[in-house]
């Protein structure tokens, strides 16, 4: 049985095969990285990673029927606007997917607005690859609008349309649209959510002309990481759903 990380909790129960100990279980929330889910994890909060995608539809499913009320998008992104720059926050106004767009929960994205003080309210774009270079950034934002793009909250936005579950998505931004990902940090993005250290090592090894944009990539990541840990504690349990839900 695999487990799924979640805030302190007094039951036990489980989702889609998966152990569940949680406390009036409100929010699901889905991240990319194992950095992202620690940072997350909070009281009443399922927190499922993406390499976890394709157990997530049958864990919204089962959350929904537990009486979870919403799912949430959290992580860092790249910027597509030009006036976003590392550490920025973006409250989606909705995702956009492909053709498809799909709004957020109006009242609860007005709080998560509130809550952070100078977050943009702007759509998001959902890939399903990284997109790591400048030129790339530019053309999508000119081509869909989005401010900030992630490969996460197509997912969420679909998951939630389906279940009929309340919506929302944050994300603060670590490579600003006119910063470019070395490949090594794209080879260290590993599948289970963690870093591939040795991917990026290797790497290295083979193009070494990457290590000072590398350095530099590294330090936005502090700097975003830094953000989500401060705007996490001030949103508690719950995301700040259950204000309102």
């Amino acid at each position: 049985m695999t487990e799924i990380m979640l805030g302190d909790g007094g039951g036990i129960g489980e989702v889609a095969g998966f152990a569940l100990k949680y406390r009036h279980p409100i929010v699901i929330a889905f991240v990319g990285m194992a950095f992202e889910a620690k940072i997350a994890a909070g009281p009443g909060v399922l927190v499922v990673c993406r390499n976890n995608r394709h157990d997530l539809a049958a864990v919204a499913g089962h959350a929904a029927r537990k009486g979870y009320r919403g799912i949430i998008s959290f992580g860092v992104a790249g910027g597509l606007a030009a006036n976003l720059r590392t550490g920025d926050w973006v409250v989606a106004s909705h995702v956009l997917e492909s053709q498809i767009t799909r709004s957020t929960d109006a009242a609860w994205s007005n709080s998560l607005l509130e809550a952070i003080a100078g977050a943009s309210y702007a759509p998001i774009l959902g890939v399903d690859t990284p997109v790591a270079e400048p030129t790339m950034k530019r053309d999508l934002h000119l081509a869909t609008g989005a401010a900030a793009v992630d490969m996460e909250s197509h997912m969420v936005a679909r998951l939630a349309a389906e279940h009929g579950l309340a919506f929302a998505a944050m994300r603060v931004i670590v490579d600003p649209h006119d910063r470019a990902i070395p490949p090594a940090a794209v080879l260290g993005m590993g599948r289970n959510g963690g870093a591939d250290i040795w991917a990026v090592v290797r790497n290295l090894i083979a193009h070494p002309s990457q290590l000072s944009l590398l350095a530099r990539v590294a330090a936005d990541a502090i700097a975003a990481r830094a953000e989500l840990l401060r705007v996490r504690r001030l949103l508690g349990p719950h995301f700040g759903l259950a204000e309102f839900a």
